[in-house]
């Protein structure tokens, strides 16, 4: 059979995607290049906003148009979360919750040989285990994601992910070395470790090791690798650790910090867990012992009762903070959230607004770390090559680098090499080979 397979949302929706495809390719199954040469098409979804949930419903209404014969299987946050709204679908042969995403080859074999629906959507409990997926090495790939954790119980009060993912699991700590073993063997070069709340890495495990633990081992494995990590919740970086992670070569110095909000009363009313001053503290920490690292975020605009007072504190503190780079989105409501019943909602066109003002000072901070790079030297990893005239790739900060290609035919691809950067745009750096 050929299957299709369409993945919203996060790096660690990627990750599991990429285990159903192994799982269904051991069974001696391929990929379709699109919905209409499919047999079987999976959509792994996303419910982070309803924006997301009504893009899957589309992306299942084009399959059931484009492909109707297509055994059409929907997993993943979504019916995790609104079990009984993905019930209703009829779009849908097979959905599947956040949990069974391993089973859906073998769910895929019962449908066609009984032609009854198939729904495995299981309740997350506390104390549930990881679910031990591992992804089999590519040849073909630069970067590879290892997902090590699962879930989170903050309860943000604008999140519906503790809902979608359950509660913190992690995957052993034996088992993530392991995985990175396997990658590193196969020709990897950035192994980015991931998660739903990474620092919370470890807490369900009877050893307890933290996210720092596991960082030290998997970067003291024999090879030519680094090491980046995925988005971090703030209040669980401590300096001790900072300190730590310093000492690591093989750790790229870039540091997701998801700040969502620079104005401490619209912290405090989306339940976040730390204040302005600590994660300011924490940057100050970070970049004493990461001097050049690069510091990225998410900011979030227009959250119930943020009236223009908070908002300009909030644009303050990002100003001040001088960000590599930011993703800005504005609050969307999201039913079964505690902000989705709070009453002082702001209008639409005010977030707007806000979202724009907030980017034009984002894009000043991102010009702004791009041109303190000039003349500076890093181990640049280049990946795919898909410009005639330049080598792309990456420095350990994130920084999108450029190099002069010489011909078409020239490929750096997986090599890492000392790039100078001679200059600098809006976007990326430019450098020569040193």
């Amino acid at each position: 059979m050929k299957i299709f397979y369409y993945t919203f949302g996060c790096k660690v929706n990627q990750y599991e995607t990429e285990n159903i495809r192994e799982r269904f390719e051991q069974e001696g199954h391929t990929a379709a290049a699109d919905i209409a040469s499919a047999d079987v098409c999976v959509i792994n979804s996303c419910t982070v906003t309803e924006q997301a949930d009504s893009k899957c419903m589309q992306m299942l209404r084009r399959i059931r148009k484009v492909s109707p014969r297509a055994v059409t299987v929907l997993a993943g946050c979504f019916p995790q979360a609104f079990s009984d709204k993905a019930e209703k679908l009829t779009e849908c042969d097979i959905i599947v919750g956040t949990d069974d995403k391993g089973r859906i080859p073998e769910f895929t074999d019962r449908f066609m040989k009984t032609g009854e629906r198939i729904i495995s959507i299981r309740k997350h409990e506390k104390g549930e285990k990881f679910d031990t997926m591992t992804n089999k090495c590519s040849g073909e790939k630069t970067r590879s994601y290892i997902k090590i954790q699962d879930g989170c119980d903050c309860y943000c009060s604008y999140c519906i992910i503790p809902y979608a993912r359950g509660h913190v699991r992690s995957k052993p700590m034996e088992d993530v070395v392991r995985e990175a073993s396997e990658n590193i063997a196969a020709g990897h070069k950035e192994l980015i470790l991931t998660g739903i709340n990474l620092c919370f890495y470890g807490r369900d495990l009877s050893e307890r090791p933290t996210l720092t633990d596991v960082v030290e081992k998997v970067c003291s494995l024999d090879g030519e690798f680094r090491v980046r990590l995925g988005s971090i919740e703030p209040e669980m970086m401590l300096a001790d650790d900072i300190k730590r992670l310093s000492v690591l070569d093989k750790l790229c110095p870039h540091f997701h910090l998801s700040l969502q909000s620079g104005c401490d009363s619209t912290l405090k009313n989306m339940n976040r867990r730390y204040d302005s001053s600590g994660y300011a503290s924490l940057c100050a920490t970070i970049r004493n012992y990461f001097p050049d690292c690069a510091l990225t975020t998410d900011i979030m605009v227009g959250f119930p009762g943020e009236d223009e007072k908070a908002f300009e504190e909030s644009l303050s503190f990002v100003e001040e903070i001088a960000f590599a780079e930011a993703h800005i989105f504005p609050y969307s409501r999201r039913a079964g959230t505690k902000a989705d019943s709070f009453t002082d909602q702001v209008p639409q066109h005010i977030k707007h607004e806000r979202a724009k003002r907030m980017a034009e000072v984002c894009a000043e901070s991102k010009s702004g770390f791009l041109a303190g790079c000039v003349g500076k030297v890093f181990d640049v990893l280049f990946e795919r090559e898909t410009e005639a005239d330049w080598h792309s790739g990456h420095a350990p900060n994130y920084v999108t680098v450029k190099v002069k290609r010489n011909s078409p035919s020239d490929s750096l691809r997986r090599q890492i090499r000392k790039v100078r950067i001679i200059s600098s745009d809006k976007e990326v750096c430019y450098g020569e080979f040193v």
